[in-house]
């Protein structure tokens, strides 16, 4: 063993001694933020249990190479070889986290296909959050559950499969009606594209930390963290027990909204204000009012 760990550090020594600046070393660096990008990625996942199983899988089988277990080490070598086509089977859901995050950062915006025109898009979807702050409202004060998403960059097709197509102008009325105790769509989610209602008794993931969450949340709620979870979707959730409405976004839940609040925070997620519509507005503030001038000399 001693003879296998000098050759182990020589090997070492001779590698740093042959690497050439800055091209390896940066190789290094990059390699290093991929690692902690990962182990990042599956800290305090199911995926972590997994990982520490093939490590320890993966130290089984360089024992055994050590030692002259024929049978033993060709069976290793089978399992290691099939190991990235189970690496992909286990980390399937991490691994689709990862990929969508990567699909909703800054960089892939510009590649986004089937846009709709931003005018046009942004009157529905703004009509639309002035229906769903009033339906909420009253829906808070009934204590009457719903569900609320508002779909973003990310499409949440197969959470619509789940659904009933509805594809109608949302209106306050119509949320009322959807949420109506023992109506049948009731129990799912409500998803909003484009500013419109296209689907309703919709089913949402769980959340991967679900054990993790306060227990005095219900199952709406729970629904939607695991929705924010895989997704960039805002969901709106009204307590049946309590009418206290919240909004889970990116795997967390903000409690304490009411229609005012919940209008603010709608329209500063969905309809951030660009640099070019920043300064007009600081340029209105800074304009002097020259009829308030006017009249104080009159």
């Amino acid at each position: 063993m001693l003879y296998y760990l000098t050759d182990i550090w020589n090997s070492l020594v001779s590698v740093f001694r042959s690497m050439s600046f800055p091209v390896d070393y940066l190789d290094i660096i990059f390699l290093a933020f991929i690692l902690y990008w990962v182990i990042k990625l599956v800290h305090e996942t199911r995926a972590e249990q997994l990982i520490k199983g093939v490590a320890l899988l993966g130290a089984v089988v360089f024992l055994l190479n050590q030692f002259e277990f024929k049978a033993m080490k060709v069976i290793g070598n089978m399992v290691i070889n099939a190991g990235l086509v189970a690496f992909i089977v286990m980390f399937q859901p991490e691994l689709r986290r990862a990929l969508e995050k990567v699909g909703r950062s800054k960089v892939m915006k510009p590649i986004s296909l089937f846009e709709p025109s931003v005018t046009d898009s942004h009157d529905k979807e703004s009509f639309a959050v002035d229906q769903i702050c009033l339906a909420c409202e009253k829906l808070s004060r009934t204590a009457t559950g719903a569900l609320i998403v508002i779909e973003r960059q990310t499409k949440l097709g197969e959470q619509i499969e789940t659904g009933t197509i509805i594809n109608a102008i949302p209106s306050e009325e119509l949320f009322r009606n959807i949420f109506f105790p023992n109506t049948p769509l009731h129990d799912g989610a409500v998803i909003i594209r484009d500013g419109m209602i296209y689907a309703a008794g919709c089913f949402l993931p769980k959340p991967s930390k679900e054990e993790l969450i306060n227990k005095e949340l219900g199952s709406r709620h729970r629904a939607a963290i695991g929705m924010s979870e895989v997704s960039d979707a805002l969901i709106i959730v009204v307590s049946e027990e309590t009418g206290i409405i919240s909004i889970a976004e990116n795997g967390t839940l903000e409690r304490g909204f009411d229609r005012e609040k919940l209008n603010v925070h709608l329209r500063r997620k969905l309809f951030p204000v660009g640099p070019e519509q920043r300064k007009s507005k600081e340029k209105k503030k800074t304009r002097p009012d020259r009829s308030k001038k006017g009249g104080e000399g009159q």
